[in-house]
């Protein structure tokens, strides 16, 4: 008996919070994976979203962390009161969209081009509809921000439907669909797909762990200049080279200064941080977004890639990172990696930008400057890097309107500005921007 209850103290107790049908569905998803002897599972069904901070407080005392079923569910409880273990959510993203719409469309005989959606990202709306050839014309968004922008989900797709714009509404949010079901408003419920259920049990699990251990466990990141941002030569006369490295040294400091982390280059085109577990929970927003990745595109003005690896000692940690910034490279530099201790593999997304309005999911103007831009640059890493006499030579426009032109472009995370460069004579310093490549 004495055995039995070490072993259940030993394991990683994750508390559920959400929606009966949610809580139901990763409980049982958590059962059959294959490391569920490393937890157990403590569900917490929700009536409605009240009662989320009084049902987590219910079983905070037995559980190591608790995975909430999606961000509007982390929130109002955060806002509720203290929350006395890690926390991390269910993450929103474009895969759900995709069986609610087919859903939809055998279903209700929806038409995929006229619908409204709540509480996805912009960008994973726009790549959802991208790779089934459909437009966004027609497509109506409100993004979640915090639970005050959720509370008018409703009447959002209540007054698209009702001006005949759309013929369905799809909601994340069960209290949503059950309002818009009563006003007979057509209505898909987008639940996440069990890959991303999966994923979040494991990052939970991390995180109860690294609760657990995060004094003694160390973490490591190889963060790495993306081969597209390599200079074609490396050397001592290479003096862009030299400052690329000077500003992501100092973008990683920034980072490193808050995480209590130390900074080492590595190689000709890298650095390694080593913090630990618990500060790096915390720099990720408990394993949820990439670290480094956004500061360095916005300083620097170049893409990284970051592989992170968790492990008891120094030596399994860095290997660790090795196989993960392996990944990141296949990735593309998309996302950073992180590869736990126990193997476990995560992807950690780049944090997503928060648009305050409500519009249809369109091609901007300087998106569409900034094809002209490219086209009009020649091959390598070196050409997308551009300054005011640069832009207006390939558009054919004054140098004022072109430093607009890059203002605009940087607004929109089309293009990072890059430090000053002195000039040899006097005047103002000439300001590089490195443009994203679409």
């Amino acid at each position: 008996m004495d055995r039995l209850r070490s072993e259940t103290r030993s394991r990683v107790a994750i508390g559920v919070v959400g929606p009966p049908d949610l809580v139901e569905q990763i409980m049982m998803i958590g059962a059959d994976l294959p490391v569920a002897g490393d937890w157990r599972l403590v569900g917490a069904p929700l009536a409605g979203e009240h009662e989320t901070y009084e049902k987590f407080s219910k079983i905070a005392d037995t559980i190591d962390v608790v995975l909430f079923s999606g961000p509007l569910q982390y929130d109002l409880a955060r806002q509720a009161g203290e929350l006395p273990v890690p926390a991390t959510f269910v993450p929103m993203s474009g895969a759900s969209l995709y069986a609610a719409l087919l859903r939809g469309v055998l279903d209700d005989g929806i038409d995929p081009a006229r619908v409204s959606i709540d509480s996805l990202p912009a960008a994973d709306v726009e790549e959802a509809y991208g790779e089934i050839g459909v437009s966004t014309a027609g497509v109506h968004l409100s993004e979640y921000d915090h639970p005050e922008s959720a509370r008018g989900f409703a009447a959002f797709h209540e007054q698209l439907h009702r001006q005949g714009a759309t013929t369905a509404a799809l909601t994340t949010v069960r209290s949503v669909a059950k309002t818009l079901t009563a006003a007979n408003v057509p209505v898909l419920r987008v639940l996440p797909t069990s890959s991303t259920l999966r994923l979040a049990l494991n990052t939970a699990a991390l995180l109860g762990t690294g609760s657990r251990l995060e004094e003694s466990q160390i973490a490591i990141a190889v963060v790495e200049l993306a081969a597209s941002a390599r200079p074609s030569y490396s050397g001592p006369g290479n003096y862009w080279q030299q400052e690329l490295r000077l500003s992501l040294h100092q973008s990683l400091l920034a980072d490193a200064r808050v995480m209590g982390a130390t900074v080492a280059p590595r190689g000709e085109n890298g650095y390694v941080v080593t913090a630990t577990v618990g500060a790096l929970a915390q720099a990720t927003d408990g394993f949820r977004v990439a670290p480094f990745m956004d500061r360095i595109r916005s300083e620097a003005g170049v893409p990284v890639e970051v592989g992170i690896g968790l492990g008891g000692t120094a030596r399994d940690a860095d290997a660790n990172a090795l196989v993960a910034v392996d990944k990141a490279r296949d990735a593309g530099a998309a996302a950073a990696y992180l590869v736990g201790g126990d193997g476990t593999v995560l992807a950690l997304p780049l944090r997503q930008r928060r648009r305050q309005d409500t519009v249809p999911v369109v091609a901007t103007k300087a998106a569409k400057l900034l094809e002209r831009l490219v086209a009009g640059l020649g091959d390598g890493p070196e050409a997308l890097v551009v300054d005011a006499e640069i832009v207006a030579d390939v558009l054919g426009v004054a140098p004022r309107s072109a430093r607009r032109v890059l203002q605009s472009l940087a607004e929109e995370g089309l293009a990072w500005p890059m430090p000053p460069v002195k000039g040899s004579q006097a005047g103002r310093p000439r300001q590089p921007y490195r443009l994203v490549r679409p």
